[in-house]
């Protein structure tokens, strides 16, 4: 890679930990996607053994095949944020997200949106993201809420808990954007509260 500008989108883990040599942060959104729970996560969130589950993008129009019972809200948007990379460490961070995102992910380019002065507007164009793709062997696909929820509390990986993981997305997605709507992470948010409330109450 030469000495060119790199930006990536960071739509699960990158929006709270973001890659190095970053030189500018851009919050933004993604249209005609979702972002959802349906990639198995055997190298951070989980293990071989018993893999968790992180997030991935789809396209909506795909996103009908998987799931008839998880009806993509009109009003949700896939918010995340922009990094636009130190061109003189571009090779490096690209290596490094290459390696981080190496459990199923693959390279794709796509517009950011925001909304300016009341008109929505393209921010950064043909950003890189990475998306694990339907016919990538992690792809899980459409879990019922209940059995995803408890997958999600129990699973731990090198990187954390995957409830952990759900919990700072969720609010991270809440601070870039108070008003916006994630159905699937508000629902996964409250299922797994209930799950601690359970064990609490036990």
């Amino acid at each position: 890679m030469s000495e060119e500008s790199y930006i990536v989108f960071g739509y699960g883990s990158l929006i709270w930990k973001p890659p190095p040599h970053a030189i500018e942060r851009i919050p933004g959104y993604l249209k005609h996607y979702v972002r959802r729970f349906a990639q198995s996560s055997s190298d951070h969130r989980g293990t071989p053994e018993s893999p968790g589950r992180v997030v991935t993008l789809i396209h909506a129009d795909e996103w009908a095949h998987f799931s008839s019972q998880d009806a993509f809200p009109h009003e949700d948007v896939v918010w995340g944020v922009a990094y636009i990379i130190d061109p003189l460490h571009a090779r490096e961070v690209k290596a490094y997200l290459d390696y981080r995102e190496k459990d199923g992910y693959s390279e794709h380019q796509v517009d950011v949106y925001a909304i300016k002065e009341g008109v929505e507007v393209v921010v950064v164009p043909q950003a890189t993201v990475y998306v694990g793709k339907a016919d990538n062997p992690s792809f899980v696909g459409s879990e019922p809420l209940d059995e995803l929820a408890h997958r999600i509390w129990t699973s731990v990986g090198p990187s954390g808990t995957n409830k952990e993981y759900l919990m700072q997305l969720s609010q991270a997605v809440l601070e870039l954007a108070p008003d916006s709507h994630d159905s699937h992470l508000e629902a996964l948010e409250k299922r797994v509260k209930e799950l601690d409330e359970g064990v609490m109450a036990a």
